[in-house]
């Protein structure tokens, strides 16, 4: 099976290709959240793969939801045009050089944190949220952005080489279309404010 695995979700977003009859191959750049240039620029070096594609796997962070949704157009439109299976896992169980059990830390804004316990490269419970002084990291303890409140967690990203080798092996857990960043709260919506009709004078 030859795997194309799409990885935007932090501050180093990768491209990497998995097949059967060779080497891996992985591009690494860093990922401006700013635009999405890098990440196209990577993509390209791919295009002679295309052809021969299979599965398109995907991360879905929980992280930078732009970057991950990016990822997630982009992998829509290769399984569009080549006609490849797609695929989404966990971002944050992709960390590559990490111990077979772990948590992963990340701001998720409004001033909370949530924390992730993952072990063998699967999410062993769902994800929390969490205030500052709710965070008791008892596990190795990693994240992909600086974090100056938790010394302890080593900065660490995913890799779309371990992403494409997650899929490879575990094709019955990925998840499938429609995919969908990891979101970790339902969407805030603020409603207009109701606008007064003016009175209709009667003369």
């Amino acid at each position: 099976m030859n795997i194309l695995a799409l990885e935007n979700s932090s501050a180093e977003g990768s491209v990497a290709w998995l097949s059967e009859d060779g080497g891996p191959r992985v591009v690494t750049f860093p990922n401006d959240r700013r635009h999405s240039g890098a990440f196209f620029a990577a993509l390209e070096k791919f295009g002679d793969c295309f052809a021969t594609l299979d599965l398109i796997a995907v991360g879905l962070g929980p992280g930078s939801y732009a970057g991950t949704r990016i990822a997630i157009g982009a992998a829509i439109g290769l399984q569009t045009a080549t006609g490849a299976e797609l695929a989404g896992l966990p971002s944050l169980c992709a960390l590559a050089d990490v111990p077979n059990e772990y948590c992963v830390i990340g701001d998720a804004r409004r001033q909370t944190f949530f924390v992730a316990h993952v072990a063998d490269h699967r999410l062993a419970e769902e994800i929390s949220l969490l205030p500052e002084e709710g965070v008791h990291l008892a596990l190795p303890a990693f994240c992909s952005e600086p974090l100056p409140q938790f010394p302890q967690a080593e900065r660490r990203f995913p890799s779309a080489l371990l992403l494409a080798q997650l899929a490879r092996h575990r094709l019955d857990e990925v998840t499938r279309p429609p995919l969908e960043p990891l979101y970790l709260r339902a969407p805030h919506i603020t409603l207009p404010r109701a606008v007064a009709k003016p009175a209709i004078s009667k003369s």
